[in-house]
């Protein structure tokens, strides 16, 4: 059962904001730490993480000063199609809002059921959506209401924690709602969806606030504006602004440079108020 955020205060399960954690046996849990902890060390030394105790929401593992928190998993499906979403969240104002043309590749990025990639996929009838997702379970979803819809424009793409596994510059751009503060590889999937997008192209990061004490999310499953700004120019992408329109969180839009030249804010392709 999944539950509103803050109103379950047993250690397992448990939920932190929407997320729902890893329930198993102590000596499981920590044989699932020792092997986390082994991969992170065969592909993150290279100085851009560190490793402390975990708090109690999350991994451990430090990037730019932030604490990563854990994933959600595929039984957590139920919170990514819950009735009330939309209006909580203005999911149909981010939609009606994103930047882009009918025929453009946009790659929503933890795509999970595809709660955005099929209204997203209206929007580009003569284009396409790859609903990028690490697990199986959900792209099998994804994959289902495809076929149940009649829909031919979302393609399912399973990524890895390192890589979307999207064409190099082949993108118009990327989208992710609620996810990226829980990528256990920040840094390697932001330079990968960085080589992704075409040269002009953007990306949109909507996260929840970590500014506003209001929103009821678990602290770690929020970002704050200059956070998520200083991690994504610390690859390449250039802010162009942040939208306020939404209840709860924050729609930051970054640029990749045009080929030759730098982002010019204020002659940008995006108009998000």
């Amino acid at each position: 059962m999944i539950r509103r955020p803050g109103t379950d205060a047993r250690p397992f399960p448990r939920k932190t904001g929407s997320k729902v954690m890893l329930q198993g046996s102590t000596p499981a849990r920590l044989l699932l730490l020792l092997c986390w902890a082994l991969a992170c060390a065969a592909t993150a030394d290279d100085g851009h993480y560190r490793f402390d105790t975990p708090s109690r929401d999350g991994t451990g593992k430090i990037y730019m000063g932030r604490e990563i928190s854990h994933v959600m998993g595929h039984r957590g499906a139920g919170w990514l199609e819950r009735p009330d979403r939309q209006r909580e969240e203005r999911t149909d104002l981010l939609v009606g809002r994103l930047p882009i043309e009918t025929d453009y590749v946009v790659a929503d990025i933890g795509a999970g059921t595809g709660y955005f990639s099929f209204p997203v996929a209206e929007r580009v009838p003569n284009g396409r959506v790859l609903a990028v997702d690490i697990q199986p379970e959900m792209l099998a979803i994804v994959e289902q209401r495809k076929r149940d819809r009649g829909v031919d424009n979302v393609e399912p793409v399973l990524g890895t924690i390192t890589n979307p596994g999207l064409p190099a510059a082949a993108v118009d751009l990327i989208f992710i709602v609620d996810a990226y503060h829980e990528f256990s590889h920040p840094r390697e999937m932001a330079t990968a969806m960085f080589e992704a997008l075409r040269p002009g192209g953007n990306l949109v990061l909507v996260e929840y606030r970590a500014e506003d004490p209001t929103v009821p999310i678990k602290r770690l499953h929020k970002m704050s504006e200059a956070q998520a700004r200083k991690e994504m120019t610390a690859v390449g992408f250039d802010w162009l602004e942040t939208g306020a329109y939404l209840p709860q969180q924050h729609v930051l839009v970054f640029a990749k440079p045009p080929l030759g030249a730098a982002v010019n804010p204020s002659a940008g392709r995006v108009a998000i108020r």
